[in-house]
């Protein structure tokens, strides 16, 4: 799990990135989240999505946004993170050209972030957006999202009502040519604080459904 640094926007990246094991591996990218709230890479759910595409062979990057840890600017409403996150793809990338398919996890603000970079990379054919703040930012720029993933959510989260979410998954569900599959974990928070079992069972079901050969949605 080697300590990459990268060029950023506003100066260098730092991050985790654990290589690609074959040729043509898939990449993964995992976004931590909001740093004004302690969001870090560090952050356990980001360390346990991380190590979940690691052990199916992708090579998989997580990074600090800009102003956390060793990576230099300061925080930026999420416009300046977006531009983050879309220099660690093309770093990545860089290093792994012959990737074809990428996918994209993200934990809260990080997976805002993760479902604005969907929408300009059209290598990202898969996510996964835990504790989405659908209550809290505009997500209407998915018109229309140009790929299948899953909306993880606590039941019991106080700081993004679940019926946010709900909301934002039947939209998109009225799209054809994507399949967006969404799972509540009863007794879960945002924080998912005595509950990440169920929420990684959630994960490791949902990747376990779409990196089968035989799955529907390509």
């Amino acid at each position: 799990m080697p300590t990459v640094i990268f060029p950023g926007p506003e100066g260098r990246l730092e991050g985790r990135f654990s290589p690609a094991p074959r040729p043509r591996a898939p990449v993964a990218m995992i976004l931590h989240p909001h740093p004004q709230g302690g969001g870090t890479m560090n952050e356990q759910i980001t360390q346990r999505l991380y190590k979940t595409f690691v052990n199916r062979g992708f090579a998989t990057l997580r990074f600090n946004f800009r102003g956390v840890g060793r990576s230099q600017g300061s925080f930026d409403n999420g416009i300046g993170e977006l531009s983050d996150a879309a220099a660690a793809l093309d770093w990545v990338q860089q290093i792994h050209p012959e990737a074809q398919v990428t996918w994209i996890a993200g934990v809260s603000f990080g997976s805002l972030i993760g479902m604005q970079l969907l929408m300009r990379r059209p290598e990202i054919r898969g996510w996964i957006s835990i504790g989405a703040p659908a209550s809290m930012y505009d997500f209407s720029f998915l018109a229309p999202c140009p790929a299948s993933g899953i909306f993880i959510h606590g039941a019991q989260d106080t700081v993004v009502q679940p019926g946010a979410v709900t909301k934002l998954v039947e939209k998109l569900r009225t799209q054809k040519h994507i399949t967006v599959h969404h799972e509540e974990i009863p007794r879960a928070n945002h924080f998912f604080e005595n509950e990440q079992e169920e929420l990684m069972k959630s994960v490791d079901n949902y990747l376990d459904f779409r990196l089968d050969p035989a799955c529907p949605i390509k």
